[in-house]
C-alpha cells in the first residue's frame, strides 16, 4: 500500500472519529437531568421557593423586639423670647416725684439685656434616640402569620415538585417519541431493502418473459412508496430530536444519539393487568398536598382576621436626647433620658373587621371545595390511566402474535415467489402486512412505557429517579 493511501485512510479515520465524538450520546436519565437544569420554569420555581424561605425568616422576627434609631436636625429662622419686649418698662417710677420727673429712664442697652434674658436659642436643634418595641399580645396574629409562612414555604416546594414532574413527563414523551421514530426509520429501511430486492427480481423475470410490464410497474410504485415512507421517517426523526434538544436546553442543531434508539427490542417486562391503589394517589399526589396547604393558609388568614378584634399590647422603651436640652435649665449641649411604657391598642371598627373575617372564611371554603373536586378528578384520572395501561398490555400481546404471523407469512411468500407459485402482488401484500405489524408492535411497546409513566404520575409516585 502506498504512502498516499495510508495518509488518506488516516484522515478518514480521524474525521470519522471526530464526527462520532461531536455527537452526544444521551440516555433517559441524562435527558431528564439536562431538562431540569435548563428549564426556565423550574428556575422560576426555585426562586419562588427561595422567596418563601426568606418570608418565613422574616415572619419569625416578629416574635422579637424591633429596634430602631431616629435622628434629625432642624434649622429655624428665629430664636424664642420668653419675655415680650412690650412687658419691659422704659423707666423706673419714683415713689416721690421730683418736680416734673416721675420716673428714671432705663437705658436701651439695659432693656436689651433684660429682653435677652428670656431668649431661647432654637435656630439649630438636634434630636435623636433609640426605640425598642416588644409585642406582648397581638391577638394570635404573629403565631398565625408564622404558621402561614411555613405553609407557604411547603407549598412552594410542592409546586416546584409538580412542575418538575411535568418537565420530566414532557422529556419522557419526547425521548420515547424519538426512539419510536428511530425504530420505524430502521423498519422503513428494511422495507426499502425488501422492495429493492423485489424490484431487482421482477426486472430479471420481466426480461425472461415470466411477468408482465404491469407487474414491474406495480413493484416500482411500491418501491417509491417505501422510499417516501423512509423520507418521512428521517424527517420525523430530525424533528423529534430537535424537540428533545429544545426540552433539554441544547441547541437544536446539536447532533444527539439516544441510547435506546438502536435497540431492536425494547425490554418492557411482562405485561399484566393493573389494579390501582386510590389511597396511594390521594396521599402522594402533589396537587392534593398543594390544595391542603392552601386550605391551611387560608385558615390561618381567618385567624389573622380574627386577631383584628383583639386588643394589641406592646412594651415600648426609648432613649432620647436633644441639643439644646432643658434637663438642667437651658443648655446648648446634648442631654438625654430613657423611658419605658406599655402601649395598648383596642380596635373598635367591628364592621370592617367582620367583613375581612367573612371574606377569609369564604376563601377557605373555596379551597375546601377545590380539594374535594381534585380528589374526584384524581380518582377518575387514576382509573383512566390503569385502563389505558391494561389496554396497552392486551394490545402488545396481540401485536406480538400479529408480528410472528406476519414474519411467517412473509417467509412463505418469498419462498413461494422464488419457486414461482406465488405472484408478485401476493408478496407485496405480505410485505405490507409485515411492515404494518412491526410498526404496530413498536407503537405498542412505546405505548406501554408511556402508560406506565402516566400511571405512576397519576398515583403520585416519584418518577424523577425512575
Amino acid at each position: 500500500m502506498s504512502r498516499k493511501n495510508l495518509v488518506l485512510i488516516f484522515i478518514l479515520i480521524f474525521f470519522n472519529s471526530f464526527n462520532i465524538a461531536a455527537q452526544q450520546l444521551l440516555d433517559l436519565g441524562e435527558c431528564r437531568r439536562l431538562a431540569i437544569e435548563n428549564n426556565k420554569t423550574l428556575k422560576i420555581a426555585t426562586e419562588q421557593e427561595r422567596i418563601a424561605y426568606y418570608n418565613k425568616k422574616d415572619a419569625l422576627t416578629k416574635f422579637f423586639p424591633e429596634i430602631q434609631f431616629l435622628g434629625g436636625y432642624m434649622r429655624n429662622q428665629k430664636d424664642l423670647h420668653l419675655i415680650p419686649s412690650s412687658a419691659i418698662p422704659t423707666g423706673i417710677p419714683l415713689p416721690i416725684p421730683i418736680g416734673e420727673i416721675t420716673s428714671i429712664p432705663i437705658p436701651e442697652n439695659i432693656r436689651d439685656g433684660i429682653w435677652d434674658l428670656g431668649k431661647v436659642e432654637i435656630k439649630n436643634i438636634w434630636a435623636g434616640g433609640f426605640n425598642l418595641t416588644q409585642p406582648l399580645f397581638m391577638g394570635g396574629k404573629i403565631i398565625a402569620y408564622n404558621d402561614l409562612r411555613s405553609y407557604a414555604e411547603d407549598l412552594a416546594k410542592t409546586m416546584k415538585e409538580t412542575q418538575m414532574t411535568e418537565v420530566i413527563m414532557e422529556v419522557d414523551n419526547a425521548y420515547w417519541q424519538v426512539v419510536s421514530v428511530a425504530n420505524k426509520k430502521k423498519l422503513a429501511e428494511k422495507y426499502v431493502g425488501l422492495m429493492e430486492k423485489m424490484d431487482s427480481d421482477i426486472a430479471a423475470m420481466e426480461e425472461e418473459g415470466v411477468v408482465t410490464k404491469a407487474d414491474r410497474l406495480s413493484v416500482n410504485v411500491k418501491l417509491n412508496e417505501a422510499e417516501m415512507t423512509l423520507t418521512k421517517a428521517e424527517n420525523g426523526l430530525s424533528l423529534a430530536k430537535m424537540l428533545l434538544s429544545q426540552l433539554c436546553g441544547l441547541d437544536i442543531s446539536d447532533a444527539i444519539i439516544l441510547k435506546d434508539e438502536n435497540i431492536d427490542n425494547l425490554n418492557i417486562g411482562q405485561s399484566m393487568d393493573v389494579a390501582p391503589n386510590m389511597d396511594e394517589a390521594l396521599v402522594n399526589r402533589p396537587e392534593i398536598r398543594s390544595l391542603e396547604l392552601a386550605t391551611k393558609i387560608y385558615k390561618k388568614q381567618e385567624n389573622i382576621a380574627m386577631a383584628d378584634f383583639m386588643p394589641n399590647i406592646a412594651l415600648s422603651a426609648n432613649y432620647i436626647w436633644t441639643n439644646p436640652n432643658l434637663f438642667d435649665g437651658f443648655e446648648k449641649k446634648f442631654g438625654g433620658m430613657w423611658n419605658v411604657g406599655v402601649v395598648v391598642k383596642v380596635p373598635l371598627n367591628f364592621v370592617s373587621n367582620s367583613a375581612k373575617l367573612n371574606s377569609a372564611k369564604a376563601e377557605t371554603r373555596i379551597k375546601q371545595f377545590e380539594l374535594a373536586d381534585a380528589r374526584e378528578k384524581i380518582t377518575l384520572q387514576v382509573n383512566q390511566s390503569a385502563y389505558k395501561l391494561n389496554e396497552a398490555n392486551k394490545k402488545l400481546v396481540s401485536s406480538d402474535k400479529n408480528t410472528e404471523k406476519a414474519d411467517e407469512n412473509l417467509r412463505y411468500a418469498n419462498v413461494g415467489f422464488e419457486e414461482g407459485v406465488i405472484t408478485a402482488s401476493d408478496v407485496m401484500a405480505a410485505q405490507t402486512a409485515w411492515i404494518q405489524a412491526h410498526s404496530e408492535l413498536i407503537d405498542a411497546q412505546i405505548d406501554i412505557i408511556l402508560c406506565r409513566v402516566y400511571l405512576n404520575k397519576a398515583l403520585g409516585r416519584n418518577i424523577i429517579n425512575e
